[in-house]
């Protein structure tokens, strides 16, 4: 196997590993880039748009979920739209500043101390939230007031910082707000639907030479796509019985590990 694909197949893989565990798949993604010595720049349309196979990989395993709301909407369920409307709400924060700010977020991407740090406050702040928790309110998706649901979103913003995680943002978001692990771990799941969408088309969009003149090709694409489906397939059904049982506390020792790992070894390169 040359060393192009197995990069491809390698990346594919964290992105499953990664993108549903409070541990960031974009922080992970840049720590590989600087171990395995590839150029992360001919990389980084590769790496966002990837990101679409482990979101099929939640419509696969939830689709009688969408199905029903789906339905649902078509029958005026209010069940269905208020999850429809709380999906949104929550979208909102990011779609707005994440157009705002892009340019200062791509800069962040190339800073892999930036993601070393992320995992470490990261994981202390899991493990404070963890500690603080005693009572849940919220024990499905569409009942989340729509106040927290856009707090929600806000809080998620914090993963634009390469190494917070999306998903660890709006899950220990939602903790704090009442929300119980195995619903906060689902709405993160749907919220990365929308979320990550917005983020590809705009990759896409703007990067869309590059995919067919650069270094990556559509063929990598399609490669890694399939990838992290699979993989993200297997991570998601272990992960919600996981926190059920569990909590986040094991996500939050790996972060500090890792990211203290990470900062020594590129403060002594």
């Amino acid at each position: 196997m040359d060393s192009h694909l197995l990069t491809v197949i390698l990346l594919g893989i964290v992105e499953g590993l990664t993108e549903f565990l409070p541990v960031s798949s974009t922080g992970h993604l840049i720590l590989a880039s600087e171990l395995l010595g590839y150029n992360a720049a001919e990389w980084a349309t590769f790496n966002v748009i990837i990101q679409l196979g482990a979101i099929l990989a939640v419509v696969v395993l939830y689709w009688r979920t969408f199905w029903n709301v789906a339905t649902g909407l078509l029958a005026r369920d209010g069940g269905s739209w208020r999850f429809v409307g709380i999906l949104l709400l929550a979208f909102l924060p990011s779609a707005v500043i994440g157009l705002a700010l892009h340019s200062k977020i791509e800069e962040m991407l190339g800073a892999p101390k930036i993601v070393a740090v992320a995992l470490i406050v990261g994981g202390i702040a899991i493990l404070v939230i963890e500690r603080m928790l005693s009572s849940f309110r919220y024990h499905a998706v569409d009942r989340i007031p729509f106040s927290h649901a856009l707090g929600i979103g806000f809080i998620q913003c914090l993963a634009m910082i390469p190494g917070v995680s999306r998903s660890g943002a709006t899950i220990m978001g939602a903790l704090s707000m009442g929300v119980d692990r195995r619903t906060a771990a689902e709405f993160s799941f749907f919220l990365a639907i929308p979320t990550m969408l917005g983020a590809t088309t705009l990759e896409m969009v703007k990067n869309r030479h590059e995919l067919t003149s650069g270094a990556v090709n559509w063929a990598d694409v399609g490669v890694g796509f399939v990838v992290s489906f699979v993989v993200a397939i297997i991570v998601i059904k272990l992960f919600v019985g996981w926190v059920s049982r569990r909590g986040f506390a094991s996500f939050a020792w790996y972060r500090i590990a890792a990211g203290t790992a990470a900062l020594i070894w590129l403060l002594a390169r």
